[in-house]
């Protein structure tokens, strides 16, 4: 197979991965830049989440950091006390007090290191309970129409599942940068203390590791823009595969081997890729491994130098050896966390890009309030398209729609019916024309989706009890004896799926729990029609809202949709169905075609007109009567 069998390569990076694109083709020095650009975000995170512990935090830091260049001076002193005239008994026992010095700084060090496990552990889990909730925020405040950008979706998803992972990696490895540079700067002090030239060769060895962990770093970046579209491609057939609701299906058409297949096939490229970009990376690291030890022979060979030379003293000698040996070490956990850093820098920059690119799609504020209803609904000219689509989905439709009437949308798949159903309660703002409520823009009224309730075809799967399955949508409604919840089942027919549920009411719909039972697609069904019930809205859309059910279910659900139970009719009622035999009752019926209104009337009106409406009833009702209506 030439072609992907599931989605396509893309011809270029999503928007989202832009970031991860300027960085593989940017220098080293670019990157350089970027690092303390990430620290300084996340130390913002930090301080926004904690103030104290942010600066708890750093405190602790840097008084490790001295308490570090104390020991090592100390150690200096004791070298020079013992070796300067030969280690003596008497000045053995005059330096006691300076190894006591030493051991003590040490102790010291050993402590702050658990303070500063203590205060990272109080802190890191706050800012990641922020970000998390920044982003869930973020996303719960987008418009509707977000949802249909596949990338911008992709990006939520991607910072949803590993950016907010990253970011507590990030603040753990910045605290942890932070003492690492603080040790170095200690040990680098010291040894210039001790003498000048010593200060820069220490730093001598540690260039090449930071070259190579950077380069190395680039690489990952360029490998990962390279493989995006495989990546996406892999997490897709792995749901497929995966996924509880594609089993029956999957194993019915024998598509298991085709399935494997392809995800092997995309996996062996990705596998491949990652071989490739592990080799790559082996020999930089390798490259400069090797330039940072030619950089510590170098260091070692100017300290003997300088012992030669007479520059240094011999019993100085040890103490400069020790501040190197820490110095190398600090330089090495600086190189390496600056390198983890570099990497989380991506996924912090994809967060900060979510909730930037999050902000621009929410609705402007409302500004308006609804004394009530609506009672008039109007649509004027309402033009409205999908991103990336090249043609509206509602092209230029104009109705009126009252308090009290049935409004049935038609049409055959794809002919904008439930986009327009959308928009007609506010869920959705037109590209052009105007949505009123009682001569007020919907989408500058605050309460509008307050005021709604809607039935969906394919209909959330609450994860909870039977009740709040129900009550979901009016929590806050009070129901102290059941009674308003008991007449919605009994309308939607969800009172016979509670029935035969092993608790009743508080049964607990999803298998994810070990108590929980699923129900079957027109059982879900009933209970979203109780829900819509249930709220008590005064504008209801229902969009196929009775597709699994049965003939008698289907028939009680549009007799209480319709008003003829004695419920709904001081309510905005608009349907969304194929099956016409339920509109015949309808106030308005709305006729689309390519997202056009074409026809508009009663069911009697509409069939006179023997236009597209006659053809469509027509051919259903061919199927159930022996002569078609004229």
């Amino acid at each position: 197979m030439t072609e992907p069998l599931i989605g396509i390569d893309d011809v270029k990076p999503p928007p989202w991965a832009a970031g991860a694109a300027s960085v593989a083709q940017s220098g080293v020095r670019a990157m350089l830049r970027a690092t303390p650009r990430t620290a300084a975000q996340l130390v913002r995170w930090s301080w926004r989440t904690s103030p104290g512990l942010t600066l708890l935090t750093g405190a602790v830091q840097l008084l490790a950091g001295a308490v570090t260049a104390f020991g090592l001076l100390a150690t200096a002193n004791v070298f020079t006390s013992l070796l300067e005239q030969g280690p003596t008994p008497e000045r053995v026992v005059a330096t006691l007090p300076a190894l006591g010095l030493v051991a003590l700084a040490y102790s010291a060090r050993g402590l702050l290191d658990a303070a500063v496990a203590t205060v990272q552990a109080a802190l890191v889990p706050r800012v990641e309970q922020r970000a998390q909730d920044d982003l869930h925020a973020a996303v719960l405040a987008l418009d509707l129409v977000a949802f249909d950008d596949a990338d911008f979706t992709e990006l939520v998803d991607r910072v949803a599942q590993q950016s907010i992972g990253r970011i507590r990696m990030g603040v753990r490895i910045t605290g942890d940068l932070l003492a690492s540079l603080v040790s170095m700067a200690a040990a680098v002090v010291t040894a210039g203390v001790l003498h000048p030239l010593l200060a820069p060769v220490v730093l001598l060895a540690a260039a090449p590791q930071a070259w190579a962990s950077l380069q190395s770093a680039r690489e990952s970046y360029a490998s990962f823009v390279r493989m995006i579209s495989r990546w996406r491609r892999l997490d897709v057939t792995g749901d497929v595969i995966t996924t509880r609701a594609n089993a029956a299906e999957l194993r019915a058409f024998t598509t298991e081997d085709v399935l494997l297949a392809e995800h092997r096939r995309i996996a062996g490229q990705l596998t491949a890729e990652a071989v490739r970009l592990g080799y790559r990376q082996t020999r930089i690291q390798l490259l400069g491994r090797t330039l940072s030890g030619v950089g510590t022979a170098l260091a070692y060979a100017l300290l003997g130098g300088l012992v030669y030379a007479g520059a240094i003293p011999l019993a100085l000698a040890g103490a400069a050896a020790l501040a190197m040996r820490m110095a190398a070490q600090a330089v090495s956990a600086t190189v390496s966390e600056s390198n983890q850093l570099v990497d989380s820098g991506y996924y912090v920059e994809l967060y900060r890009a979510c909730l930037a690119d999050a902000a621009t799609r929410r609705r402007a504020p409302a500004d308006a309030t609804l004394d009530d209803g609506p009672h008039v609904v109007t649509l004027s000219e309402v033009t409205f398209r999908y991103p990336g689509a090249d043609a509206p989905a509602v092209d230029g439709v104009s109705v009126t729609v009252r308090r009290g009437e049935v409004v049935a949308l038609v049409g055959e798949n794809g002919s904008g019916k439930s986009t327009l159903a959308k928009l007609m309660v506010g869920l959705y703002v037109p590209e052009r024309g105007s949505v009123q409520w009682d001569g007020v823009e919907v989408g500058r009224a605050a309460d509008a989706l307050s005021r709604i309730a809607v039935v969906l075809q394919e209909p959330v799967h609450w994860p909870m009890s039977a009740e709040n399955n129900v009550r979901i949508g009016r929590l806050d409604r009070a129901d102290p004896t059941g009674a308003a919840r008991d007449d919605a089942a009994l309308h939607s027919g969800a009172d016979v799926v509670v029935g035969s549920l092993p608790a009743g009411w508080p049964t607990v719909l999803s298998t994810q729990f070990q108590t929980g039972r699923d129900l079957s697609g027109g059982q879900w069904q009933r209970m979203a029609v109780a829900r819509g019930l249930y709220r008590d809205a005064p504008f209801v859309v229902a969009d196929e809202p009775t597709a699994a059910l049965d003939a008698r279910a289907e028939h009680a659900v549009f007799d209480t949709l319709h008003g003829r139970t004695g419920t709904g009719t001081e309510r905005i009622t608009v349907l969304v169905t194929h099956r016409l035999a339920n509109v015949r009752f309808a106030d308005q019926i709305l006729v689309l075609e390519h997202g056009r209104l074409v026809e508009h009337g009663r069911h009697d009106d509409l069939m006179a007109r023997r236009g597209t409406y006659h053809e469509l009833f027509s051919l259903q009702a061919r199927a159930y009567a022996d002569t078609v209506p004229t």
